[in-house]
């Protein structure tokens, strides 16, 4: 589209020179080269102004969901109760259920009473692997923590575990 501008600007340079050199005594003529040249401007100015032809869509095909390349067990995890302060973990069970290998970007703990244990692959197709998940056990009460797996090509997988702590009963001595 520039290169239609740049060629009828050209022959517009040479009119205008023209115009400059023209004598003033002869009226017609020069009221015939401004009708022209202004047409000339005008028909550019229409011409930029066109749309240019959108391309044909490509058909792009969809990424493939988390779901349909890897299957998880235990993405949702109950620990039940458990003692403040004991520090517990769980295994989540990942199985790479598509044709290509996948890899861990990064696993990132949403607080930091939370540590996962990961390696980053390539897991083939058809293997199995495991992220450990830990919890520290000084959060009091009812807990609810996650976990967020980054894999290349950008899916991701948030899992969550919960429970309870509690303060084990303080024993007294007895005196006899």
């Amino acid at each position: 589209m520039n290169k239609l501008i740049f060629v009828k600007i050209g022959p517009l340079i040479k009119i205008l020179k023209f115009l400059n050199n023209f004598k003033r005594s002869n009226h017609k003529s020069m009221k015939k080269i401004i009708l022209f040249a202004s047409i000339l401007i005008a028909g550019t100015a229409v011409k930029a102004q066109t749309a240019a032809t959108p391309a044909q869509p490509t058909q792009i095909t969809p990424a493939a969901t988390i779901e349909q390349v890897l299957k998880f067990q235990e993405a949702d995890h109950e620990m039940g109760k458990i003692p403040y302060g004991k520090p517990v973990e769980y295994d989540v069970t990942i199985t790479n259920i598509s044709k290509d290998s996948v890899k861990i970007q990064n696993v990132q703990a949403g607080c930091g009473c939370t540590t996962p244990k990961w390696k980053a692959g390539p897991y083939a197709p058809g293997e199995t692997f495991k992220i450990t998940v830990g919890f520290n056990g000084y959060t009091e009460g009812h807990f609810n923590k996650n976990v967020t797996i980054y894999f290349a090509g950008g899916l991701t997988k948030f899992l969550t575990f919960h429970g309870e702590t509690f303060k084990p009963a303080a024993t007294t001595p007895t005196t006899k």
